[in-house]
């Protein structure tokens, strides 16, 4: 893999990342055990930035390392998770993101702008003024404190009430024993001194981390007086520090003189269980045992390099997890949970099927090519059907069969899952609550639906504004709500679901319902209905899709311009959908979109007017019937129902005469029904839809084309926007 396809792979993993630190972030007020979830989000941002820093992305590796500082100050319980808390990460997790995104637009150290600095600049002060509050509530109890004044190489250490001693076996138990703080083990090389090193000072920088319970100082490498040098360090230091920070931070604080001593850091003994949670989070991936270790926290790189160096050393064939807990490195039950983890990972993956990345476009070509097939298939049957051989039909009617197959497999691939949108949405609610100062629940079912992926690229901007809209018009404030006898906070459902070879999306709320007679009365003083006009709720309540229609009485930052709802059907038209609203006065509002499956390859049902040849989604189909009415009529009697229709003809001022026969075909979008008079019925076809060139864009009635297998041009009819023309006079030429 070279640099450019790691680097995507880093951008894309990053975004995955990123997404599921967002979801646990906007539920983890919710758990009842909000460790696991805080686990995640620390994760999340520790992997990110371990990741940039292997690619040089100073500005996300230097933001997500402030990031995690306060995150494991959280795990460790010094800092509540509460709103105000989410709400900053969650402003540091869109910061990243857009750092990720300029990386993505090929700035390798991403941030560099001045906007992006300032903006990076105002988080990172207000993370670090958690970071400041917590220690200054930490730094208090110190139990060793620099004397008044004293900054020099020199400086004196006054120790507190906690025993300090210079060397008594009983100190240094009561550092280690039953003590739940880090317990440091220090020995400075003798050449400390000269290169100009002060081993006090870095004992006292231990106490910006926390607080220091008590230090031993260990004099056994004091030689005679006479042998003494005094340019050199003959003490050694056993540390007992309580702090939050992680094994790495500690060990930080000893950088720039790990060359010239000896370091064991001890957790306490409740990180042990800490640990073992951790590891057991680690993931499916079976990984390295120092990896996983370093992971989790309980191993730094520089011990994991020390132990490995001692493994290669002499031919040694001891076991690396022997050699860290021979080294105090690690404890025993980290060690055994990690190999216990190693083991689990490994047989789950022997066990799953494989699955690789594909690109998309590659995926994008794939199904290009089984269009092609499809439309050779067709030719194929056409071929074998005009020479009259039953051989050569049998033939042409199992590659059929296997051609239909492959495109069934071959558009499984683009399925994805909705869940990834619909969770997408858990950040609206929980920023637009915050802007509106209203409680609001959201609720999802149906995360396992699939439908193709283009589908679900466009249509979470329809679903967004549909959403939002529920929050601002539907969803009533807490005391509106509790005075009707409600409960004060509000909920939102959203429900995917196939049905009828499409998807169902349900947008539901409990909020006030849509007021019938004010969407009605704002209506005629549109002039989009008259004075009297008799209407079904129905069709009140979907003149809210009108374009610019709105009953808001002010105009926020989230609506009341009247502009959205008309850009939300058109959307869903435009993705062959269709949507539809419902209401309750006071039980509140529902919205259903229905999408078709997949936007590549469609059922469909061919028909023929003259020469030209047009294809209707089979779905919407219900009945072909003979043609029958009053001449110059728009409309026919169908057992005993009122029946609209368009002659295809007229519509598209097609050349020469109605054939003797003429036939209707019966379509439904939704609730209602018209009718498409044409020449001929040439029954179900697998139509490959093709765009249409920028010239027809404005044409109404048609959403696309496909070639026959006798190389003809079809044209794939919009069956929505034919409905609309139901309804208005018909008229000559090209409807535009």
């Amino acid at each position: 893999m070279d640099m450019d396809q790691a680097l995507q792979t880093f951008i894309t993993e990053s975004r995955e990342l990123l997404a599921e630190m967002e979801e646990a972030l906007l539920t983890v007020q919710e758990e009842s055990d909000r460790g696991p979830a805080i686990n995640a989000i620390f994760r999340a941002a520790h992997t990110i930035k371990g990741s940039a820093g292997l690619f040089g992305i100073d500005a996300i590796v230097e933001f997500t390392h402030d990031v995690e500082s306060v995150l494991d100050r959280v795990r460790e319980g010094a800092i509540p998770i509460d709103a105000d808390m989410v709400a900053l990460m969650l402003a540091c997790n869109d910061y990243i993101g857009r750092l990720v995104d300029v990386v993505d637009g090929g700035q390798a150290q991403g941030g560099d702008d001045a906007e992006s600095r300032v903006e990076g600049g105002l988080l990172r002060e207000r993370l670090g003024a958690y970071l400041r509050g917590n220690m200054a509530a930490c730094s208090g109890s110190s139990a060793l404190v620099l004397a008044a004044g004293a900054d020099s190489p020199g400086s004196a250490l006054v120790p507190a009430a906690t025993g300090t001693s210079t060397g008594s076996n009983g100190a240094i138990d009561a550092l280690t024993t039953h003590a739940d703080h880090w317990h440091i083990s220090l020995r400075f090389h003798e050449g400390v001194l000269r290169n100009g090193m002060d081993p006090l000072s870095f004992i006292r920088y231990l106490q910006r981390l926390g607080r220091i319970t008590g230090v031993a100082c260990q004099t056994g490498r004091l030689p005679a007086l006479d042998d003494m040098d005094p340019e050199a360090c003959y003490l050694g230091f056993e540390i007992g520090l309580d702090s939050p920070a992680d094994k790495a931070t500690i060990e930080g604080t000893f950088e720039f003189v790990i060359d010239d001593c000896t370091i064991r850091i001890i957790p306490p003994h409740s990180r042990i269980s800490d640990y073992v949670s951790m590891l057991q989070d680690l993931g499916e991936e079976p990984a390295l045992l120092g990896e996983m270790l370093v992971r989790c926290g309980t191993l730094t790189t520089r011990e994991l390099d020390e132990a490995l160096r001692l493994q290669r050393q002499d031919d040694n064939v001891e076991p690396l997890g022997q050699i860290l807990v021979q080294q105090q490195s690690v404890a025993q039950p980290v060690v055994a949970a990690a190999l216990d983890q190693q083991r689990q990972a490994k047989e789950k993956k022997a066990g799953d099927s494989r699955s690789v990345r594909v690109d998309a476009d590659k995926l994008d070509h794939l199904i290009n090519l089984v269009g092609e097939l499809i439309t050779a298939s067709a030719g194929a049957s056409l071929a074998a059907a005009r020479t009259g051989s039953a051989d050569a039909q049998e033939f042409s009617s199992q590659v059929a069969d296997l051609v239909e197959a492959v495109r069934d497999s071959t558009l499984q691939l683009r399925m994805v899952r909705i869940g990834a949108t619909f969770n997408r949405f858990r950040r609206v609610v929980h920023d637009v609550a915050r802007t509106l100062g209203k409680r609001i629940e959201l609720v999802i079912t149906g995360e396992e639906t699939e439908l193709d992926k283009t589908v679900v690229e466009k249509i979470g901007d329809p679903l967004t504004h549909l959403v939002r809209n529920a929050m601002d018009h539907g969803i009533e404030a807490a005391d509106v709500r509790v005075a009707r006898g409600k409960p004060a906070h509000g909920t939102i459902m959203l429900d995917a679901r196939h049905e009828s070879g499409h998807i169902v999306i349900e947008v539901r709320d409990d909020g006030g319902g849509l007021d019938r007679e004010r969407i009605l009365a704002k209506a005629v003083e549109r002039g989009i209905v008259e004075m009297g006009q008799v209407l079904s709720d129905s069709e009140v309540f979907n003149l809210i899709f009108e374009p610019g229609f709105s009953t808001a009485a002010a105009v926020t930052d989230l609506s009341g311009r009247g502009v959205g709802m008309d850009v939300v059907k058109r959307n869903i038209e435009a993705l062959r959908g269709s949507v539809d609203v419902t209401s309750q006065p006071g039980a509140g509002t529902l919205v259903t979109v229905r999408l078709p499956l997949t936007l590549a390859i469609i059922d469909g049902f061919q028909v023929g007017v003259g020469r030209s040849r047009f294809v209707l989604p089979l779905d919407m189909v219900d009945e072909c019937v003979a043609f029958s009415a009053v001449e110059g009529g728009s409309y026919t009697d169908l057992r005993g129902h009122v029946l609209p229709f368009i002659r295809l003809r007229e519509m598209f001022a097609l050349p020469g005469q109605a054939g003797v026969r003429e036939n209707i075909v019966v379509v439904r979008h939704g609730s209602q029904r018209c009718g498409l008079v044409v020449d001929t019925l040439l029954g179900e076809t697998q139509a490959v839809i093709k765009p249409l060139a920028r010239i027809f864009a404005g044409v109404r009635g048609i959403s696309g084309s496909s070639i026959l297998g006798s190389g003809e041009v079809a044209l794939i009819l919009d069956v929505p926007a034919l409905m609309e023309k139901a309804k208005l006079p018909t008229s000559a030429g090209v409807a535009r």
